[in-house]
């Protein structure tokens, strides 16, 4: 064993030491792993960075903004009723409903927007329910992650594959030959999880947040109109008598009151609601069609863009020219050019309309306004605290159709063969951004930079791993031990070498990692490296055993209050499961 591969096996090992201890950050182990190599003269600083040009990376970058513009115009969460349903059925049936269009989903879209976006609706529903959010997250982790390995543009690890298989002289997959491995995977996964997770998974519940003396109480008020689709249900059928966070207080009909609202209260249209609650739930309500805030906005508070109009909490000043006027009276919209979405005032529930309250020194409103507003406004008398509220995500509704039909068309041009993905890709943002769907800002802000260096940099090390020679050694190993058993044995060795890899780094690393050593072994057994190749995409997606094996497993561990431990115990017995299946299709399909 020469210099050259000596050193890089020690960097190597050293580097997997540091990454599981979790001691430095995965960014600065890796970076520094790579500029040693260069130190050492491994690899040139032109093979250092020759990742960055890489064309699965540079996809990954580009549908981070497609997935991104689809979450920001809030398209997505009109899915939510189609996935979580009505509290009804056992655990399993829940899982059941919620973890197919999770994959489905996911099979379509980057896997990591997916699940960023169905943390606070999974937590959400399950305090609106009484359930613990620990029996769900894990699913729907789990659930991305299979529905991704169905097809090229599911998850980045495909799409790396994809890019180092074109650089090594290969044909690449198309969007949909992974499927016919991928789709069985993530069937009998999702029902392992079904079946096992109600015994596997912990309970724990999040603490929900109850309206009380040290709640800050916003009250809102909202008209019904005929568009509302529970007219002549009751408030409990309608869904408005659980909300997480609100409390309908009272009805006005007909100059009437209605207080206490009751359960079987009958909603009829032109009934004003009576709401207190907090901000980030009251944004999501006002939203509802049917219920509308105001008609003399001139926002339109049900497609507002929310890169252009944010929320603000401001508190009144005893100074303020508002003081001992109504909300009406204070021409607050034209003075300054804000909307009142609520309004907050200590220790005390107000039980007026909105445009009738006298504002006090103290109040704190809720408002919707231009994002300049507290630049504007902060050093105004008139308040004297402006913080920038909540946000719900937000677009004119006619980009978020757009931005699905600029999905399915990336999709349609790559199926068809009329561009190849990263173009079509590309093209997509471009009209994206020609829209006005996205704007540059949000797209820069898009994008995971993090994953973006941590893939870029592990492709670099793959090259070193290739170039000392360690990949040769590595795969002769495999060659040797799996040769037993024929093409098939060393596929195995293979798929057992990178699963072990990425239940110990991020996967993209170990894909990136193990992809030379998967090709040399090929070469060495005289087998087709496609096949090899397939066996690395999909060993390095079916990460399941630890929450740092994998971004969206890392991304629900805090929310879902999991210990280290929860993760082994579904995410072994899967792993595993997933294994034996995965070889079983490969070797049908490809050897």
């Amino acid at each position: 064993m020469g210099f050259e591969t000596s050193y890089t096996a020690v960097l190597l090992a050293v580097t997997s030491i540091l990454l599981v201890k979790e001691w430095v950050e995965t960014e600065i182990v890796l970076f520094t792993t790579l500029m040693m190599l260069v130190a050492g003269e491994v690899i040139t600083i032109e093979d250092a960075f020759a990742g960055f040009s890489n064309k699965g990376m540079l996809t990954v970058a580009l549908l981070f903004i497609v997935a991104g513009a689809l979450q920001n115009t809030g398209i997505v969460q009109q899915f939510n009723p189609f996935i979580f349903g009505e509290n009804k059925g056992s655990i399993t049936k829940k899982l059941i409903r919620i973890q197919f269009p999770v994959s489905i989903i996911s099979a379509f879209m980057n896997n990591t927007p997916v699940v960023a976006m169905l943390i606070p609706a999974v937590r959400s529903w399950t305090e609106k329910h009484h359930l613990s959010s620990s029996k769900f997250l894990i699913p729907i982790s789990f659930a991305a992650i299979l529905g991704g390995m169905c097809t090229l543009i599911g998850t980045s690890t495909n799409l790396i594959i994809h890019g180092l298989m074109i650089d090594y002289g290969m044909s690449g997959i198309s969007l949909f030959e992974i499927s016919k491995i991928g789709v069985p995977i993530a069937i009998i996964g999702m029902l392992f999880v079904t079946f096992a997770g109600q015994y596997l998974l912990p309970d724990r519940k999040q603490p929900i947040v109850e309206l009380g003396e040290r709640t800050r109480e916003f009250v809102i008020e909202l008209k019904v109109t005929d568009d509302y689709a529970n007219i002549g249900k009751t408030i409990e059928a309608s869904g408005l008598r659980h909300l997480k966070g609100l409390f309908l207080f009272q009805i006005e009909r007909e100059q009437k009151i209605i207080a206490p609202a009751e359960p079987d209260e009958i909603i009829r249209c032109g009934d004003r609601l009576f709401f207190t609650g907090i901000p980030q739930t009251i944004l999501e309500l006002q939203k509802t069609p049917g219920l509308a805030l105001t008609k003399d906005s001139h926002f339109n508070l049900k497609q507002y863009d929310s890169s252009q109009i944010k929320t603000f909490e401001c508190v009144i000043s005893p100074t303020s020219p508002l003081i001992g006027k109504t909300v009406r009276e204070s021409n607050f919209r034209s003075q300054y050019d804000a909307v009142i979405i609520a309004i907050h005032r200590q220790g005390e529930r107000i039980q007026k309309k909105v445009g009738d309250i006298v504002l006090r020194p103290g109040d704190t409103l809720l408002l919707l306004a231009n994002k300049n507003f507290r630049q504007k406004w902060y050093h105004s008398k008139d308040f004297y605290l402006i913080a920038s509220g909540d946000g719900v995500p937000s677009k004119p509704r006619w980009q978020g159709y757009f931005t699905v039909g600029v999905l399915f068309s990336i999709i349609a041009l790559t199926v068809l063969n009329v561009f190849p993905l990263l173009t079509a890709t590309a093209m997509g943002v471009v009209l994206l951004l020609l829209s006005k769907s996205v704007k540059p800002g949000e797209a820069h802000n898009m994008v995971d930079w993090r994953v973006l260096l941590i893939i870029a940099i592990s492709l670099g090390i793959a090259q070193a791993v290739q170039k000392s020679g360690l990949a040769g050694i590595m795969a002769d190993e495999i060659v040797q031990i799996g040769g037993y058993f024929g093409t098939f044995g060393v596929i195995a060795g293979v798929y057992v070498l990178t699963s072990l890899y990425t239940t110990i780094i991020t996967n993209n690393a170990a894909a990136a990692l193990v992809f030379p050593i998967a090709v040399s072994a090929a070469q060495m057994s005289h087998a087709d490296t496609h096949a090899f190749a397939i066996t690395v995409m999909i060993a390095a997606a079916a990460s399941f055993a630890t929450p740092i094996s994998y971004q969206t497993n890392l991304m629900v561990y805090g929310p879902g209050g999991y210990k280290f431990k929860d993760f082994l115990k579904i995410g072994v017995p899967l792993q595993f499961l997933v294994g034996i299946v995965a070889l079983f299709l490969i070797r049908i399909f490809y050897l």
